[in-house]
């Protein structure tokens, strides 16, 4: 007989709303503590390698910023079509048809020089990763396809694009058989906010983005709207909102963000496109979204939690031998308990007894 069970609240808890990202991040590394000390490893290690070796170590920060800044882009477009009802599972898709049509533009321009070369390539990211992201738009809105299995199912779609080129009409001529493109040129590589430093322009994009997000969100019409459609439908079509044009602008919202994430990370820290381009950050930021609770400034936040994540998993893959899968790992776990306890927004755990007590009188 079960001693405790759930009894929905009144109304949802604020003060749960806030402090289950941090019961979630906490129950994640409890759980892989115990995980890779069964597994053989040293657990305690490997949770320090992961989640204090990164921050305890300044020489890091900059590599952490980096590993946030796609993770926020891409969490932010994601978040706004959440917030509606409108799950784009495919930002990760999006992230690399932005990265091939700024490539697409890069290439075509490898011998030019010019400021204006990076604009554009950025404009041909936000470009492509929209045309992306507008077909499950027209299969939901037209056909009623849910956008869930479209958007998922081309982000497969987009990596054998992507393998297609990197090994055939763009290989480098210059790069030993290598399935790469050319090197961007000075021109078509993002400068560092300071000379020496790894932190390129793509970082303050991202805060800049997550700042633009929070004033259309929090006090523009668009921004209510999207929020009416996400929370009360039936109101929203009463009040002439259309369901439909929703759908629309968030979906180009988010994969316009995911392409921008794509190509700053090609013109940035890979400098090329390769196979190995694909790197998750797409379904990652499925996690940052939520553990950012779908706001912006939070989204900044769980964008540096997960990075996190990336670089001390490979810390630990020097230091421990953890394998290279760890990293998902724990990503995995964070979101799995952070929907585990976001029962805790609606429900309080209470003894039968009371809540026997409680149904009587």
């Amino acid at each position: 007989m079960p001693l405790l069970r759930l009894e929905r609240r009144r109304e949802p808890s604020r003060a749960m709303q806030y402090a289950t990202p941090l019961l979630a991040v906490a129950l994640t590394v409890m759980a892989g503590t115990v995980v890779f000390g069964l597994m053989g490893y040293d657990g305690l290690g490997a949770v320090r390698q992961i989640f204090v070796a990164p921050l305890a170590d300044p020489q890091r920060w900059p590599e952490l910023l980096v590993k946030a800044s796609p993770l926020v882009l891409i969490a932010i477009g994601l978040s706004i079509g959440f917030r509606a009802n409108v799950w784009n599972i495919g930002g990760e898709g999006q992230y690399l048809a932005g990265a091939v049509a700024g490539t697409a533009v890069a290439l075509a321009t490898w011998t030019r020089e010019g400021a204006w070369i990076l604009p554009v390539m950025g404009l041909a990211g936000i470009l492509g990763g929209m045309a992306w992201a507008a077909i499950p738009a027209f299969l939901r809105t037209r056909f009623g396809v849910s956008e869930i299995l479209t958007s998922l199912m081309l982000t497969y779609v987009a990596v054998q694009g992507l393998f297609f080129l990197v090994r055939g009409p763009w290989r480098d001529p210059d790069g030993f058989n290598f399935p790469q493109t050319r090197m961007f040129n000075a021109a078509q590589t993002l400068p560092a906010v300071s000379e020496g430093s790894l932190v390129h322009l793509g970082i303050p994009i991202a805060v800049l983005v997550a700042c633009l997000a929070w004033i259309v969100l929090e006090r523009t019409i668009a921004g209510y709207e999207v929020k009416v459609v996400g929370l009360a439908p039936a109101a929203a079509r009463h009040g002439g909102f259309s369901e439909r044009r929703t759908i629309w602008l968030t979906l180009l919202a988010g994969g316009g963000l995911a392409g921008l994430a794509g190509i700053l990370e090609a013109a940035g820290p890979f400098g090329q496109l390769t196979p190995q381009f694909p790197a998750g950050y797409g379904y990652t930021a499925i996690v940052v979204a939520f553990l950012g609770r779908l706001h912006p400034v939070g989204i900044l936040l769980a964008g540096l939690v997960l990075a996190v994540t990336y670089v001390g998993g490979e810390l630990a893959q020097t230091a421990i031998g953890l394998p290279q899968a760890a990293t998902g790992m724990f990503q995995a776990m964070l979101l799995f308990f952070l929907l585990a306890t976001d029962v805790l927004i609606r429900f309080r755990i209470v003894p039968v007894r009371v809540a026997r007590a409680r149904a009587a009188a």
